[in-house]
């Protein structure tokens, strides 16, 4: 009984990251599901032909998605789930709002801060801390000077170009 719920929890953590969108004009029907789909989605068979068509298709694609995972990813989606689980709400809203504020960025844009945080993950620990402790200790206006200094000097620095 705990794998069931612990894998209907890491289907419902997929769909909420991915995202998707599909709409359909016609409600799934819990029959039409694969095998594995059902098992999956088991927790809310009595509950099915009440979810609006746009909520069973997220709901039959993540299950898909998560059919599809190795033992590996679905342990890696399970603990990044219930890390979100321990967010308070404030947290969360804050992972939301940055993530809609990325999709309104250039793919260069997106790519330009993945190579910051990826630099900043390869720095020693207390390389790291102490950046975060100076950046806490700033103020509004000067964290927005920071942040404005980067964008420039990044801006500044020639591109690769593709041959």
């Amino acid at each position: 009984m705990k794998a069931k719920w612990i894998v209907s929890i890491g289907a419902l953590l997929l769909l909420a990251i991915s995202g998707v969108s599909l709409a359909q004009d016609e409600h799934t029907s819990w029959e039409s599901l694969s095998a594995e789909q059902q098992r999956v989605l088991g927790p809310y068979a009595d509950s099915w032909s009440t979810f609006t068509p746009e909520r069973q298709a997220r709901l039959s694609a993540g299950a898909g998605r998560w059919a599809g995972m190795s033992r590996g990813d679905r342990k890696d989606a399970q603990e990044r789930f219930q890390a979100w689980r321990n967010l308070s709400d404030e947290q969360r809203d804050v992972i939301r709002s940055r993530y809609l504020e990325s999709q309104g960025m250039s793919p260069g844009d997106r790519a330009r801060i993945r190579r910051a945080y990826d630099s900043f993950r390869r720095m020693p620990p207390d390389r790291r801390r102490e950046l975060r402790d100076r950046y806490r200790k700033m103020t509004p206006d000067q964290r927005q000077r920071v942040r404005q200094r980067l964008r420039d000097r990044a801006a500044d620095r020639p591109r690769p170009t593709d041959r």
